[in-house]
């Protein structure tokens, strides 16, 4: 039997290669992701709230419009896809409710904090944390509400920012005996930090943000320490965004694309990314015999 999604992600952080995986925002990101050859997507809700709503990481995208941007990312490719889902959107039977959605649209893993809500980007000011026994709990939820056992739960705390490092820690081992697959130290602020959370009892997840808390170390450094993933939850998006930028100010600097041309994905190459030759032998392949 083909192994399935959720246990080839599964054995992605259980080797503990530091396995980068790169965020999408929209289902062209998350195509793109697979068709540059990484092993998994991951579903940025940063990402998402900024490229579907135009909004900051501040908790208002909802449940259905998240798992709305999994279903479509799963239709166009087929890597296993890692879903942020902030806090649950509410206590642990909302957790619940939560899991079955996402599943449902096509994750193969969860991630689940436990900031108060509403929550903030990992790497904003002014974060608060609730009780570490309810975010056991709703890891607990999380952990019993999935249909597939090899459905990749990881727990990430931001007590780190709130309570220091011994407090966050702790906490990561309340969520492994929840029922965590995984942990997730959000933002530690030194390369000694780094160290000290890659020696939790379960794959590690870490998170590098340009401009961010957390200082960069190279894929090869992580892999010596043993972390899972690495994630780079939204360089896809920032590149997106500077691009886009540049691209309407030379529009509206010099009235046309002449001239910059190389800026540019040509029209050709831009169909083969949306896949349009799959689309041309639908159309002969069904067209109306006359």
């Amino acid at each position: 039997m083909a192994e399935s999604q959720n246990a080839r992600l599964k054995r992605i952080f259980a080797r503990r290669a530091a396995t980068i995986v790169p965020g999408a925002f929209n289902a062209l990101s998350a195509k793109m992701i697979a068709d540059a050859g990484f092993d998994a997507v991951y579903v940025s809700g940063a990402g998402v709230t900024n490229a579907y709503l135009g909004v900051p990481d501040l908790a208002l995208i909802s449940l259905a419009e998240l798992a709305d941007n999994v279903m479509r990312m799963r239709n166009v490719m087929d890597l296993p896809i890692i879903v942020d889902a902030d806090t649950g959107f509410g206590n642990a039977v909302n957790v619940t409710h939560t899991i079955r959605v996402l599943e449902q649209a096509g994750a193969n893993g969860i991630q689940l904090e436990d900031q108060v809500f509403p929550k903030k980007c990992g790497h904003f000011a002014g974060k608060d944390v609730i009780d570490k026994d309810e975010a056991a709990l709703k890891i607990k939820a999380a952990a019993e509400a999935r249909r597939d056992k090899d459905f990749v739960i990881i727990a990430r705390t931001d007590a780190r920012t709130v309570l220091g490092l011994e407090a966050a820690l702790d906490r990561a081992h309340a969520f492994i005996a929840a029922g965590a697959d995984v942990t997730f130290v959000e933002a530690p602020e030194s390369r000694e930090e780094i160290e000290k959370i890659a020696k939790l009892p379960v794959p590690q997840l870490i998170n590098l943000v340009f401009g961010g808390k957390t200082p960069i170390i190279e894929q090869a450094e992580l892999a010596r320490m043993g972390y899972g993933v690495v994630l780079y939850a939204n360089a896809g998006l920032q590149a997106m965004m500077l691009a886009l930028r540049k691209a309407f100010k030379n529009l509206k600097e010099k009235g046309s694309t002449t001239g910059w041309e190389k800026d540019l994905l040509p029209f050709a190459e831009r169909q083969a990314v949306v896949d349009k030759a799959r689309f041309d032998s639908l159309e002969k392949r069904y067209a109306v015999r006359k």
